[in-house]
């Protein structure tokens, strides 16, 4: 059976030929405007190969032609995380929130969601969101055993008690 571009490219950038990944995903999305996914897998390409500002207008696309499910879960974080490196704070900001809004149970937005509000100095509510993550998610027995403890403390950062 013969693979499509998209699947040759896709197999490319697996394999680690970024490069060559990404010229074709960009000959497919000149013939496929239209096409979210298209979109969305050549912004992702831009982004492996750490081309950030070239991504960008391939998530918009992608999102506003309607992408669907892990594909939007996956631009939403692409975009948010790729504005940040930009220091588009705001944008990343804007766009992280509705990926926590669309996907509550998608931790990694939240984690690049907790870096753009370090970015913006909002350090409180980024180390509660981190602290959260980390005693939900750790296998580590040593946290574990302060679980309660750091649960506690994560939105009370700057209490003294006496």
């Amino acid at each position: 059976m013969e693979m499509n571009l998209m699947d040759q490219a896709l197999l490319l950038r697996k394999e680690g030929h970024l490069k060559e990944s990404n010229e074709m995903l960009i000959q497919l999305a000149e013939h496929e405007p239209d096409n979210p996914m298209v979109n969305y897998q050549c912004a992702w390409s831009f982004d492996v190969m750490g081309k950030e500002s070239e991504a960008v207008p391939y998530y918009t696309r992608a999102i506003s032609l309607g992408l669907q499910d892990e594909a939007l879960e996956g631009a939403l974080l692409g975009l948010g995380s790729t504005y940040r490196t930009l220091g588009q704070y705001e944008k990343s900001k804007e766009i992280l929130t509705k990926g926590i809004e669309q996907f509550p149970n998608n931790r990694a937005i939240r984690v690049f969601y907790a870096l753009t509000l370090y970015n913006l100095n909002e350090h409180h509510h980024a180390m509660e969101i981190l602290l959260r993550n980390l005693v939900e998610t750790t296998v580590d027995t040593n946290i574990l055993e302060y679980k309660k403890a750091l649960e506690f403390y994560s939105d009370k950062l700057d209490e003294v008690w006496k």
